[in-house]
């Protein structure tokens, strides 16, 4: 779709005049655009954002040189001026030009705080990944450098952009339809954990295996590290609570103007998969605990969903009704009255470019065009987005401290105001992950 006939079309489909007028401020002076972690979702952000506004993406960066390679000669087919951006194996390297405007941050989880804060202080504006962190003091120290800087974060967490969740929160949750809430499940039944246990090796010459870990503890590597099963370890990430429920969570606590929680309580482990090389749990249950609200997670990668049509969603209840919602659709069923069910948004015909490209989770790329929308409308504005660092580092705090209460065995009372667990010392040691040398924790 052609860029002048998308701002026509947005305005018509109901996306502001003024937003409209961003994009086609960009179309004049388009922002100068660096992407770090070329990998799969690397990607799929970066051509989401060339589909909708006029950017000109001049800088690559990744640890694995094939892949870095071959991100370069797609993003010139995408882009209008046909040019191939530069290419660095060095994300400091790369920002050392301080000619960027934008950002995008898609690595392991374990450099995005690192590599947030640098890009903050070269002075652009990011989309960066969820989580934001593998530790609570890493975030904080990213909402710091973002608001000490008077920088626009955007964080992945684009189920506060997908069309039918919006939907959903207008025509359900802010007209009361649900009634009193006083309990919502969040859920994910996928069976995703990785199931190998290959043998240690050498890593590949055109991966940079010592920057790839960085600050995470050194693994021999393993082919299940790279590309992306790295999930599979607590080295790099917070499993299936950092990479799922964030989601399902950040959008609850959206939908429902949610801040803290006043405790975390969480049980799990390593049930039924004990064969595997992976070390995250297969099995975990965690209680979010918002007053009279309580949120609570569950995830099993064995077995079946309670409800097929929801492997991985949220489930609202109210006095009134209940609210089932996922990447899929929703379902409204009332105590009395009509059910009614919408299903996700694909824009294929509108885009069909996606139909085509390589590991694209289609249903999900409409999700991600507006949250690149409303990111140049927060730019433009110097507002915060839909999906403001610190509401990002909120649901990322809570995923992390879900795993240290079942790490210690015990629930948690968190500081809203402190940003600490009340009484427990060494809880409060565990909101910071030791670094590997020479790299220096930003929170140190």
């Amino acid at each position: 779709m052609q860029r002048r006939s998308f701002l026509s079309a947005a305005v018509a489909g109901g996306l502001s005049a003024v937003t409209a007028d961003v994009l086609a401020d960009a179309e004049r002076k388009p922002p100068r655009v660096g992407l770090i972690g070329t990998g799969w979702y690397g990607k799929a952000d970066l051509f989401r954002l060339l589909q909708v506004a006029p950017v000109e993406v001049v800088s690559l960066c990744d640890v694995d040189s094939k892949m870095l390679a071959e991100a370069a000669d797609m993003t010139a087919e995408r882009q209008k001026s046909k040019k191939k951006p530069r290419t660095f194996g060095d994300y400091r390297t790369m920002l050392k030009e301080k000619d960027l405007d934008i950002v995008l941050i898609a690595t392991p989880d374990h450099w995005h705080a690192l590599q947030a804060i640098a890009a903050i202080e070269a002075g652009a504006d990011l989309y960066l990944q969820k989580p934001i962190s593998v530790d609570v003091v890493e975030g904080q120290a990213v909402l710091a450098a973002a608001r000490k800087h008077k920088r626009v974060v955007q964080v992945g967490t684009q189920r506060r952009s997908t069309p039918h969740l919006i939907e959903a929160r207008d025509k359900f949750l802010k007209e009361g339809k649900l009634g009193k809430i006083a309990f919502v499940e969040v859920y994910c039944y996928y069976h995703m954990r990785a199931r190998e246990n290959p043998p240690d090796s050498k890593p590949p010459e055109h991966l940079d295996y010592e920057m790839w870990t960085g600050p995470a503890p050194m693994r021999p590597y393993n082919r299940l590290v790279h590309p992306r099963s790295w999930r599979a370890f607590m080295e790099y990430g917070n499993g299936i609570m950092g990479d799922m429920c964030i989601h399902m969570l950040d959008m609850v606590r959206w939908m429902l103007s949610l801040g803290w929680p006043k405790s975390i309580a969480s049980n799990g482990g390593i049930f039924i998969d004990k064969k595997s090389k992976a070390n995250i749990s297969d099995t975990q249950t965690a209680t979010f605990a918002f007053g009279d609200l309580d949120v609570v997670w569950q995830h099993r990668t064995w077995g079946s969903s309670p409800n097929p049509k929801y492997p991985w969603g949220a489930t609202i209840y109210g006095d009134r009704a209940t609210l089932d919602l996922s990447v899929d659709g929703y379902d409204y069923t009332p105590l009395g009255g009509k059910a009614i069910h919408q299903d996700r948004v694909m824009e294929l015909d509108k885009y069909p470019e996606d139909k085509t490209e390589k590991d694209l989770e289609k249903h999900v790329a409409p999700a991600i065009r507006g949250h690149m929308i409303d990111l140049l409308a927060a730019i433009a504005k110097r507002s915060k987005p839909v999906a403001d660092i610190e509401q990002g580092h909120i649901s990322t705090a809570c995923c992390v401290l879900a795993n240290m209460s079942a790490q210690l065995g015990r629930s948690l009372t968190w500081d809203a105001a402190k940003e600490a667990v009340t009484g427990d010392e060494a809880a409060n040691k565990l909101l910071r992950r030791p670094y590997r040398k020479p790299w220096v924790h930003p929170g140190a």
